[in-house]
């Protein structure tokens, strides 16, 4: 007969506990930058600019931007849009590249291009800037942005889980253009999704990975680190922020 250590019979309740409250705690967490107003009234949340883009009428040099905010409603308890914001030299505004599921419910296309405020407010959440890149680099991006954006291939397609939805069109862009080496959050759901494909680059560019319909797969890159997608949600290390990758959060440590 084997008698349990009782240090190790405490050590194990603990962890089984740990273990059932970290979906709410992670919750939690997701829900702390998150306006309420806009949960409540999401028709009528702040769609303005933030102050993180430059003002075109000042800023004559080429510029792209990448965000990711909130979703709307209960799914930004759970996960980011993501979108492209390009100007132009001399261009009297930005013109902002996103996916969104309105328009496929109507037999439209899921591709989006609009000149809203490149660093508009997400039906009231606040974004955060992904990329900032000037001058002759983003001049020399911006044809490459528009191809990849028309050569999207899922333009009549939008599926929130486990995409393609507006992460999926982000990260493809991404993997078009991948100067602007992006780190896409862990809670950008869709971001991995690769359609029939198994294989390919990692968002940023700067690595592998490989993917089984947005469900289960592994990710390996200079920028992302190491993450592991189990069901649509991510996990990970990245070494160059000293941060965990976790769903529903994005990010535990520092950047």
């Amino acid at each position: 007969m084997v008698v349990e250590n009782p240090m190790s019979r405490a050590i194990r309740t603990r962890t089984k506990w740990l273990l059932l409250l970290l979906p709410f705690v992670l919750l939690g967490l997701a829900h702390a930058d998150r306006d309420p107003d806009s949960i409540a009234n999401w028709r009528a949340a702040s769609r303005d600019s933030v102050g993180l883009a430059p003002d075109p009428a000042t800023t004559k040099e080429p510029v792209v931007q990448v965000y990711a905010a909130r979703a709307v409603r209960w799914r930004g308890y759970f996960g980011v849009h993501t979108w492209v914001a390009a100007k132009r030299a001399n261009a009297p505004a930005f013109t902002v590249y996103e996916v969104t599921g309105f328009a496929v419910r109507r037999g439209g296309r899921a591709v989006r291009i609009s000149q809203r405020p490149a660093d508009g407010r997400w039906f009231g959440s606040r974004p955060d800037l992904l990329a900032d890149v000037r001058g002759d680099a983003a001049g020399a991006l911006i044809p490459r942005i528009e191809r990849a954006v028309e050569t999207y291939p899922y333009q009549d397609t939008y599926r929130i889980w486990p995409g393609p939805n507006s992460n999926t069109f982000t990260a493809f862009v991404l993997r078009e253009v991948p100067e602007l080496r992006v780190d896409l959050p862990a809670n950008a759901i869709g971001k991995d999704y690769l359609g029939s494909r198994v294989f390919a680059p990692s968002p940023s560019g700067t690595g592998v990975q490989a993917n089984l319909f947005g469900l289960l797969g592994v990710l390996a890159g200079l920028e992302e680190g190491v993450e592991l997608n189990v069901l649509g949600l991510t996990f990970g290390i990245d070494p160059n922020d000293v941060g965990l990758k976790l769903p529903l959060v994005g990010r535990l440590g520092f950047r």
